[in-house]
């Protein structure tokens, strides 16, 4: 059972979809990664989130949790996006906006406005060119504020993304099974 880990759902717990689909992101990996975001940032105060790829929505919900201002979660398969809502109002967010659509489809509309934080939990199956088009469209089309972050989780196994001009490297850590690559944009 996957479970908010801290702010103000802290230690309530999210249903996840069934079957192999979807791999939430797990306690321990996202403690790191948020502790990694606060060190960052300072605190998710107000920050725009994007959740691509949400899955159960923990990461994105958790990002509310801690304060985070603007939380959008993206995620294809109707019945896990309708989890996720589900999920949003089972921890005091029912306003959650959760978009049931492919990452591509998702990309290629124009934003409402850019955002702080951009995580990107892909399912591991997902040729790393895919990937690196996704990447591609976050810089094209203008989704990311000054300075944002971009994380993107991946198998182990997986090679580092294939980064676009406009987002650099800066960390990469291994946790077990999983690996974070952690970028920010920079002026083109």
């Amino acid at each position: 059972m996957t479970r908010i880990i801290s702010g103000i759902a802290g230690g309530l717990r999210l249903a996840a979809p069934h079957g192999s689909a979807t791999r939430p992101t797990s306690d321990r990996v996202r403690e790191a990664l948020f502790s990694r975001i606060v060190s960052e940032f300072g605190s998710l105060e107000g920050l725009r989130f994007l959740d691509l790829y949400a899955g159960s929505g923990a990461v994105g919900l958790e990002a509310w949790s801690r304060g985070a201002g603007v939380v959008k979660l993206v995620e294809q398969d109707r019945r896990t996006a309708a989890l996720i809502s589900k999920n949003a109002a089972a921890i005091g967010f029912p306003k959650a906006k959760v978009v049931a659509t492919s990452v591509a489809t998702f990309l290629s509309s124009p934003p409402t406005a850019p955002y702080d934080i951009v995580f990107l939990d892909p399912p591991y199956a997902l040729p790393d060119a895919d990937v690196a088009k996704d990447l591609a469209m976050l810089v094209d089309g203008g989704r990311l504020a000054a300075g944002a972050m971009v994380i993107v989780e991946r198998s182990s196994r997986s090679p580092e993304p294939m980064w676009p001009g406009g987002i650099e490297l800066v960390r990469e850590k291994k946790y077990g099974e999983t690996r974070i690559w952690y970028g920010h944009a920079t002026d083109q």
